[in-house]
Order: structure tokens, then C-alpha cells, then sequence
């Protein structure tokens, strides 16, 4: 009998902490309710607070290292060089993205412009998540023409192009940018990885992994996901240009690479490249001394103007030149759209965590896709 008073008496005991801490958490929730300016009711606030407290493990500070603030496996973030005007299409991108695998991991955005970001673009791409967002300018003398351009020939280039982008200004400069500064960006310094996105992508795949960490233990340098061929048109140039380069600097090609993806037998151009609206990329690659060397030699030779050099040919000659096929990465299992091509998992109709049609999806069929997998 008096055990059993003891036993009623300490489920008492702590019926009641747990009714004063829940209280408490309550409580707390209701007081900053006050500054609440997201529409959330006060349930929602309290069990997106709980659900937290624990996806982020709980313990002393309720985070873990896949939190907001928490201290991520590998300095890594989500790039994008977008204008104001592609708000709409970056939050859908974001949407989708956090969706399917940045609310598990919350790697940070950095967003770059040419000109600044109005406070509507700042608040329209922070209310797509709840990582940490970072807005940058660009440089002076990364946006534009070096001097050394003559800018009348490169007038008459683009007045008489007949091919993609061919007529635009201010695509060859963004094509110079990615090509040779998006990595030396202030806002990049601390990081060793990046993820490039875009606007108005699509993402089809649960990702149930962290690429980042993926790409950095198995000593990855570069990552895709499409490989069309470029348009020979806009890049009349650059094969030859390429092959001046590494006759001048033989010590910078290394004697294992993987040129003969981009190399027919006969020495010329595949004109296959990884199309870089998608790329995960260690950034020591993008910073090494044979790459900068590459990308001035190229640059100097006016290319971007006088044609229409791409970022992504050149990315993928770089690859091809610098890299063993064992340091690039095939991204195969995340399913993928930009405007125009789109990569499926097979079998996604069917099963997994995808949710595409391959038959509208077929990158991996393309003739570059094939070419990958036959090279060693």
C-alpha cells in the first residue's frame, strides 16, 4: 500500500515537470509571436519549433552541423550570378532545391550581381529558405571588356551572329565571368566547394546525400550532370586555341588526363562539353596555377568577343586537359532541368525518389554521355 501511494506520488511529480516545461516552450513561443510578420499561426510556430529541435538533434544549443548555424563537414555553398529581374524564376529554383534536399542540409546561397540587389530580390529569395544567404557585387574589371578587346570587331561579330545569344552584349561578358572570376570572388574566399544553380531549373530527385561531402571524400574535382556539343559556330577558335596552349606549356598538361573526350581520333574537336548551369566543383581546381593560366591565354586572345566562347566549353576543356577521368563525377542519380535539355534517372517513372519521364529527360543518351562512359 505505501508503495504503491509512492509510485501514484512520483508519476504526479512528473506529470507535472513535463506540464511546466511544455508550458514554458509554449510560452516562449507565444511571446515571440509579438514580431511574427510570417502569416504562421502559434501551433505552427510551435511544431516547426519541435520538428527542429529534432531534425538538429536536440542537445545543449538544439543544432547540429546540418543546421542554419551549424558548422557544415565541408565549406560549401549554393552560387548563383542572377539580376533582379529573375527573382520569380530563382525562388523556384530555390523552392525546389530545398524541397528536395537544402532543408536536410542547409548550405548557404550566395547570389552575384552586376548591379545591386534591390531589398524585394534580398527578401524574396530569404523567404525560400532558412540557410544563411549572402548578396555580392561584382568586381570592377570582371564584368565587361579588358582593354586589350577591340570593341568595334567585336560590334561586327555580334551584328552579324546567326547562332544562340549570338546578337547579346552582356551574355559574353557573363561568359568571361564564369569563366575566369566567379571563383575569385570575395564571398567564395572561405569556401572549397561551390554548386552552381540557376534560375527556372528544375530538380526531379530526392537527394538523400550530401554532394559536398561526397565529392570531397572520394577527392572529386569536378561534378555534372548534361553533356551536350557545342554549337560550332561559337567557338570557331577555341579547339585550335586550346592545342596553341598546351604546346607552349607542356609542363603544365599532365600525362594522365582524359583530353580524349573532348579529342577525336583524327585530332579534332568533339565539341563535347558539361554543361555548366550545373556543376559542383572542388574550387581548388578553378584557383590552381594551370588553370588561371589557361583561362589568361584564352582571354587574351579576345574569344568571348570575337565569337562566343562559352563558359562551359571552356570549364570542360580545362577538366579534360587537368583531370583524370577518376577526379570528375558523373551526378547521374539527380534528375535535372535547364530551359531546353534535361537529364532523367531511368526508371523514374516507375520507381525511386524521382519524379520525371526519361523519355523527356534523355541526356544520358547524348552522344557526350556515351563518349564519357567508353573513355578510361
Amino acid at each position: 500500500m505505501f508503495g504503491s501511494r509512492r509510485t501514484v506520488a512520483l508519476f504526479k511529480f512528473v506529470a507535472i515537470i513535463v506540464a511546466f516545461v511544455l508550458a514554458l516552450h509554449l510560452g516562449i513561443v507565444l511571446l515571440s509571436a509579438r514580431n511574427n510578420t510570417t502569416g504562421q499561426s502559434i501551433f505552427d510556430q510551435w511544431t516547426n519549433s519541435l520538428s527542429r529541435e529534432k531534425q538538429y538533434g536536440g542537445g545543449a544549443s538544439g543544432e547540429d552541423q546540418y543546421s542554419p548555424d551549424g558548422v557544415k563537414p565541408v565549406k560549401a555553398a549554393l552560387v548563383a550570378l542572377v539580376r533582379n529581374q529573375e527573382l520569380y524564376g530563382m525562388r523556384k529554383t530555390m523552392r525546389e532545391l530545398e524541397d528536395r534536399w537544402n532543408h536536410k542540409y542547409n548550405y548557404p546561397y550566395v547570389f552575384l550581381n552586376n548591379k545591386p540587389f534591390t531589398e524585394k530580390f534580398k527578401r524574396g529569395v530569404q523567404d525560400m529558405t532558412k540557410a544563411k544567404v549572402h548578396f555580392g557585387l561584382l568586381q570592377p574589371g570582371t564584368w565587361g571588356y579588358p582593354e586589350w578587346v577591340d570593341q568595334i570587331k567585336a560590334k561586327e561579330e555580334r551584328d552579324t551572329a546567326q547562332y544562340i545569344k549570338g546578337r547579346s552584349e552582356s551574355y559574353r561578358f557573363m561568359c568571361r565571368f564564369q569563366s575566369g572570376f566567379v571563383h575569385k570572388h570575395p564571398l567564395l574566399a572561405e569556401l572549397d566547394y561551390y554548386w552552381r544553380i540557376e534560375p527556372d531549373v528544375n530538380y526531379y530527385c530526392d537527394i538523400d546525400y550530401d554532394p559536398f561531402l561526397y565529392m570531397k571524400t572520394n577527392g572529386l574535382k569536378y561534378g555534372w550532370n548534361i553533356a551536350p556539343t557545342e554549337y560550332e559556330q561559337t567557338v570557331r577558335t577555341l579547339w585550335n586555341t586550346t592545342l596553341n596552349f598546351m604546346q607552349e606549356n607542356p609542363d603544365l598538361i599532365p600525362k594522365e588526363n582524359m583530353f580524349d573526350w573532348v579529342r577525336n581520333r583524327d585530332g579534332s574537336y568533339t565539341k563535347c562539353h558539361f554543361w555548366s548551369n550545373f556543376e559542383i566543383v572542388d574550387l581548388s581546381f578553378y584557383r590552381s596555377a594551370q588553370y588561371e593560366a589557361y583561362f589568361q591565354h584564352l582571354d587574351r586572345s579576345g574569344g568571348f568577343f570575337y565569337e562566343r566562347w562559352g563558359d562551359a566549353p571552356i570549364h570542360s576543356l580545362a577538366v579534360s586537359m587537368f583531370l583524370k577521368k577518376s577526379q570528375v563525377h558523373y551526378f547521374n542519380d539527380i534528375g535535372y532541368r535547364h530551359p531546353a535539355m534535361a537529364h532523367c534517372p531511368s526508371g523514374s517513372k516507375e520507381r525511386g525518389k524521382c519524379l520525371c519521364d526519361p523519355s523527356e529527360g534523355g541526356a544520358d543518351t547524348f552522344f557526350c554521355a556515351r563518349r564519357w562512359r567508353s573513355i578510361s
